[in-house]
């Protein structure tokens, strides 16, 4: 997918929603786990976690 066609954040209308892929428990690869603002103003975030779908969590650092 090329940057030009990322959706554009409803939120801020300024930023593009980039994807943000994870490996799960067993090594898995999970595309697209998460899509998260390109405005770092913005912060908006949308992520999936064992099926269910989170809005807007605090993004920081992973103690990982």
């Amino acid at each position: 997918m090329e940057g030009k066609d990322w959706p554009s954040c409803m939120k801020c209308s300024q930023g593009v929603l980039i994807p943000l892929s994870d490996y799960g428990r067993d090594g898995a690869s999970i595309m697209y786990k998460a899509w998260v603002c390109s405005n770092p103003e913005c912060g908006f975030n949308l992520r999936i976690d064992n099926g269910e779908i989170s809005l807007g969590r605090v993004i920081g650092q992973s103690n990982k």
